[in-house]
């Protein structure tokens, strides 16, 4: 690739971007992309790109980026709108990896990829990028707190597991708040997420997770209690 060759002062230059997406085109795998349609029940079309050769074929474009020192958001939205599911995985790997840039402020785009094209693979990967905003934020948790009662249960999910991964640095107090805004959840994603984020926690502190598990069992799904039960 030439990509690290070319020097640039503001945003990357559309040459480079055309190059990047150029070179997603040029790996498509049309025998490849069924599979990987039908494992995400066909709810995208793919180029049928693995994961490694995709995050290789994006590697150099993300670290010219870097240099940028902020996100170009148009070029998201672009990714976002490509039909091809592999383009919005690009996008979601670009904000991880510039998520030091991300403000307040870009919440409301944020909610926008959280409600569009809205899949498991696009949303697990904005939620710990959502929740890095700025931590620790009191202005974020109540924003996680409002998602958490939003009627689209993608936006829920996030706030279920905006904590993921903080081990020690885990708010309980909000954890909890969102979590009882869950019981008595009927939908899969949901009681999935609810059962993630507490066997997350209980690698740090098992003890509070079989205490919110004891009391509040009668509004939890078995699946819930199966995934946070798993190490303790």
């Amino acid at each position: 690739l030439t990509l690290l060759h070319q020097a640039v002062n503001t945003m990357l230059s559309r040459e480079i971007k055309d190059q990047v997406l150029t070179s997603f085109y040029q790996a498509r795998d049309g025998e490849r992309a069924p599979q990987m349609e039908a494992y995400m029940r066909n709810q995208f079309p793919f180029l049928g790109i693995p994961s490694p050769q995709r995050k290789l074929l994006q590697r150099d474009f993300i670290r010219l980026s870097k240099a940028d020192k902020a996100i170009d958001w148009d070029f998201v939205f672009e990714l976002w709108d490509l039909p091809e599911r592999e383009f919005q995985i690009f996008a979601t790997d670009y904000l991880r990896a510039l998520q030091k840039y991300l403000t307040l402020e870009d919440l409301p785009k944020l909610r926008q990829l959280v409600v569009t094209k809205s899949w498991w693979d696009t949303v697990d990967s904005l939620d710990k990028t959502i929740g890095n905003i700025g931590f620790p934020s009191p202005d974020l948790d109540q924003i996680m707190l409002a998602w958490s009662t939003d009627d689209n249960f993608w936006l829920r999910r996030v706030a279920i597991d905006h904590q993921l991964l903080r081990k020690d640095k885990t708010k309980t107090d909000l954890l909890e708040k969102i979590l009882l805004n869950n019981l008595h959840q009927t939908e899969f994603f949901i009681n999935k997420a609810m059962g993630w984020s507490l066997r997350d926690y209980s690698k740090t502190n098992p003890d509070w997770v079989r205490d919110f598990i004891s009391r509040n069992r009668a509004g939890l799904s078995n699946l819930t209690i199966r995934e946070a039960s798993k190490y303790i």
